[in-house]
């Protein structure tokens, strides 16, 4: 089985997956969109991905997803295949947003006012509306970033000025647990943090979730997410990153 087979493979078997929680959960298997989380992964498995269905691929670093998204673009073109959107997964310093705004549709990490505002202006100098995901640190984990949930309310009225974003929903990173089940109060609290600000300022387009990888992406979509990060289960191990 080559390399591409593979991937097609995996991606069968997790959408099937998301089909099956969906339908648990009383849910439309529709409502839920899945994010292939490409760290580390060469952009010919992201184009395998992408034949199979993949219309959502995931970038953790600014300089990799440069070269990778020059390069799938490039491949698909070629084959005269549909562009995936890309989102930006991983934690953003502001110096590196303007090499990201051009190219990326939305960033799931937005944890400041500050990068925000950086973001924001380096949108408009590239013509671009990006939607953005507000990270929330749901246990006091700082160094995974994310703003506090006391802190949310705030950050979500500031976003009001941010002319070139559209902040379209909450992103969390919950602490790795042995047992998946573990991570399901913190899902619910994401999904209890985005529901109690819809009237909040700032909070009237929040119906997004980015929540959930490939150790407990079932248990994200029972508790509401819409958007699942999946790496390990869709391309496989993680090569270390040079």
């Amino acid at each position: 089985m080559s390399a591409s087979d593979d991937v097609a493979t995996r991606f069968a078997r997790v959408r099937a997956k998301i089909h099956e929680a969906a339908v648990r959960a009383g849910r439309q298997p529709s409502e839920v969109d899945l994010v292939g989380a490409a760290k580390t992964k060469p952009a010919r498995d992201v184009v395998a991905a992408v034949r199979a269905g993949l219309r959502h691929v995931g970038e953790n670093y600014v300089q990799e997803a440069e070269a990778k998204i020059a390069a799938v673009r490039a491949s698909l073109e070629d084959e005269g295949l549909p562009l995936p959107r890309w989102h930006f997964i991983g934690h953003l310093q502001r110096n590196k947003v303007r090499h990201l705004a051009p190219i990326i549709d939305m960033v799931e990490t937005v944890d400041s006012e500050r990068l925000g505002a950086e973001l924001d202006k380096r949108a408009g100098t590239a013509a671009r509306t990006l939607e953005v995901l507000l990270q929330v640190d749901l246990d006091d984990e700082p160094a995974k970033g994310g703003v506090s949930p006391e802190g949310l309310p705030a950050l979500l009225a500031a976003s009001t000025s941010w002319a070139n974003l559209r902040v379209t929903g909450l992103m969390a990173i919950p602490a790795a647990h042995p047992d998946p089940e573990q991570s399901r109060p913190a899902f619910a609290r994401l999904r209890a943090l985005r529901d109690e600000l819809r009237d909040a300022p700032g909070g009237a387009g929040l119906r997004e979730l980015s929540m959930g990888m490939t150790a407990d992406f079932e248990i994200a979509i029972e508790e509401g997410a819409t958007l699942v990060r999946v790496g390990t289960a869709l391309f496989g191990p993680r090569e270390a990153k040079a």
